[in-house]
Formats: structure tokens, sequence, C-alpha cells
């Protein structure tokens, strides 16, 4: 018959799961994967809009954005989404002129494609691009 510690020694020697080679193996991996990682740095456009200069050609109804981003035509700041309004109706009156966008030299560049697009999207084809300071 077995003693009580016999019994003991024999539930604490019973075979079990050793975790510490799974663990070094994750430890080489975690290792490896930070070795062997590109970290990719995002590198941005600089992009130098043209000075403004002047010369002959065609009146033509004229966009101006600001260096926030506001955009105005004839002297009133309207809304990005009622550009095309306005000039869907300078459209109407003056089907042959073109629109030239006056953005400041810092204006966001996202706010300038905006304008071109709804300008694009009112049906006028010659939109001519200039800066103020």
């Amino acid at each position: 018959m077995r003693t009580q510690s016999q019994a003991y020694a024999d539930s604490a020697s019973s075979p079990g799961i050793d975790l510490a080679p799974m663990l070094d193996f994750v430890v080489n991996l975690l290792i490896f994967f930070i070795v062997t990682a590109v970290f990719v740095k995002q590198s941005a456009i600089d992009l130098q809009r043209p000075r403004a200069t002047t010369g002959p050609g065609t009146t033509a109804k004229s966009v101006v954005i600001d260096e926030n981003g506001d955009v105005s035509i004839d002297n009133d700041i309207i809304d990005l989404r009622a550009v095309r309004a306005h000039i869907e109706v300078y459209r109407a009156e003056n089907p042959d002129v073109g629109i030239v966008i006056v953005a400041h030299e810092h204006a966001p560049t996202g706010a300038v494609v905006a304008v071109a697009d709804q300008i694009k999207l009112a049906g006028i084809d010659e939109i001519r691009f200039s800066t103020s300071q």
C-alpha cells in the first residue's frame, strides 16, 4: 500500500506540457519579423504653383480661392457646393467664355481641385489657372 507522501509525489511528477520551448520559438519568430520588417517613409511632393503673369486674352469669369480655401465669385464668398450652380448660370449667359481659377499661393490644393471639378461638371471645358499673392 502507498503512503500519503508517495501519492503526493506521484501526482506532482505527473507528465505535463512544457511551455518553455514554445515561448523560445515565439520570441525567435518575433525577433525575426521585427528585424526583417520594411518600414516605409511616406514622401510628399513639394508643389510649386506658377507665378501670376499678365498677358492678352479674352475676358473670363474668375473664381478666387484664398489661402484659407474660401471660394468667392464676384467678390461674394460662396460655398464650394454652390460653385457649380453659379457657373451654370454664367454659362447660360455666356456659352463661349472660359473660367479662370485664381488661387492664392498657399491655398489648399484640395480646394483648387474641388473647384476645378465643379466647373468641369458645370460644362465648362476651358479652365485656366492663375495665382495671387
